[in-house]
């Protein structure tokens, strides 16, 4: 399984931490020359008519930085730079094919990193053989630097030592890819990913029972179980922090002089944006996973974004599900989770189940208000676990034991709580025993290599 170790770094000295910014801005600045490069011959811009995208003189740009950044990193950057074009190009290629639905909008060519008025974005990457990390009391990374950079800084190390913040979440693995280095802007914090490969699985559940999710806005999860079991995690608080943050952006935009779109700023609001909700969404496959894991069940179904946006009772909504929920990467993270639990997901037709009476069938008759469906043949439930228990009778052949009892669940900034709403409520959300690698206090590296 591929899985990510996502920690903080701190360098240990002043010099340290001018090395690493300065790495950084370095990597940024090449990714920006070779995708400027790049860009003008996309664009067929004067001096570069004609020219393929892949006509680039990436390699020349490589050793103007090579003495800074190290020949191995410098390599990595323009790789790196190399599989966004790529992946840019097979996106147009899936926009354009009419008889391929994943991609719903013009994709754009991988952007810049930082622009000349506010500054470049640190960001970076290292090549899986140039860093090494080692896991303990006394946890750190240790990455190779340019030469030039070294003897800018009076260094006599060839290699750059930092802490590590935190316990990793996956510290057995069989191999590591490329790492990523980033300043976080949003709370002044060096990050860094470290992609690894796990054979750390857990059993196939014992049973084989079927579980069908219903995924929206107001409620981000509606789950049903062939067991009888009812989840519900609801959303509209997310949403409104969601909605609060993005008028703040709109504020600050509209305030900029004219030729300029971002600040940093807004860039730091955007980020805090996309990780409270990135939070929220590990948080939730995690602990929905784990109590259909206990449950037995083996298969999840999903319903499918074309049938969804074709077919569901409101476009505004499904707007509202997919900007703001992201549903094609909270799916994906779905995925990758039920696959430690030995879980596989299946994406299933979900139309019309939104709008359809599971007393009598109807789809033309039903009304939704809030969160309420009613039939005129006098049925009347909660919308969206009637939509996911629907969905799962439709595509199971076991039979779905009759409801046991309803559970909410509220996001609190740290996990997933059972609501006070919850009928019968019988005991609050256990602890859960996979915490985040990402601390403010950690293991702290010391001393000499």
């Amino acid at each position: 399984m591929k899985r990510t170790n996502t920690f903080a770094v701190r360098p240990l000295t002043d010099d340290d931490k001018q090395v690493l910014r300065d790495l950084l801005d370095a990597c940024a600045a090449l990714w920006n020359e070779i995708n400027y490069q790049r860009l003008m011959r996309y664009n067929d811009e004067d001096g570069f008519e004609g020219e393929d995208v892949w006509d680039a003189d990436t390699g020349a740009l490589e050793g103007k930085y090579k003495g800074v950044l190290g020949a191995s990193t410098a390599q990595t950057v323009r790789r790196a730079n190399t599989e966004a074009w790529d992946s840019f190009f097979t996106v147009k290629d899936h926009y354009h094919d009419e008889s391929n639905t994943s991609v719903t909008e013009h994709p754009e060519p991988p952007g810049f990193r930082g622009n000349e008025d506010d500054g470049r974005v640190l960001k970076g990457v290292v090549r899986k053989d140039a860093y090494t990390v080692e896991w303990g009391d006394r946890s750190r990374l240790e990455m190779v630097v340019g030469k030039e950079l070294r003897n800018k800084h009076n260094s006599p190390k060839s290699r750059l030592r930092l802490e590590i913040v935190g316990d990793p979440k996956w510290p057995n693995y069989d191999d590591q890819s490329r790492l990523e280095l980033w300043y976080d802007e949003t709370d002044y914090t060096f990050r860094a990913s470290q992609p690894v490969t796990v054979t750390d699985a857990r059993e196939t559940p014992l049973a084989d029972e079927k579980a069908a999710l219903d995924i929206g806005a107001n409620n981000l999860v509606a789950c049903t179980t062939t067991t009888g079991e009812q989840y519900l995690y609801e959303g509209r608080e997310l949403f409104q922090r969601f909605r609060e943050t993005t008028r703040e952006i709109a504020r600050l935009q509209s305030k900029l002089r004219e030729g300029r779109y971002s600040s940093k700023r807004i860039r730091r609001l955007y980020r805090k944006r996309t990780r409270r909700r990135d939070h929220a969404q590990e948080a939730l496959c995690r602990d929905l996973l784990e109590r259909l894991y206990a449950e037995g069940v083996d298969t999840v179904y999903i319903g499918g974004l074309t049938d969804v946006l074709e077919t569901h009772w409101s476009v505004r909504v499904n707007a509202k599900t997919h900007n703001f929920w992201a549903f094609k990467q909270f799916t994906e993270r779905l995925v990758c989770t039920a696959e430690e639990y030995g879980i596989s997901v299946e994406v299933r037709s979900e139309a019309w189940t939104s709008q359809e009476c599971p007393q009598c069938g109807s789809t033309n008759r039903t009304t939704r208000h809030q969160d309420t469906l009613t039939c005129p043949c006098g049925f009347e439930g909660q919308a969206d676990l009637t939509a996911s228990e629907t969905f799962l009778r439709r595509h199971t052949e076991q039979a779905v034991r009759p409801m046991a009892r309803l559970v909410r669940f509220k996001w609190d900034d740290h996990d997933w709580s059972e609501s006070p709403r919850s009928p019968t409520r019988e005991s609050p959300k256990e602890q859960r025993t996979d915490p985040s690698t990402v601390h403010h206090n950690g293991n702290v590296a010391s001393g000499e290599s």
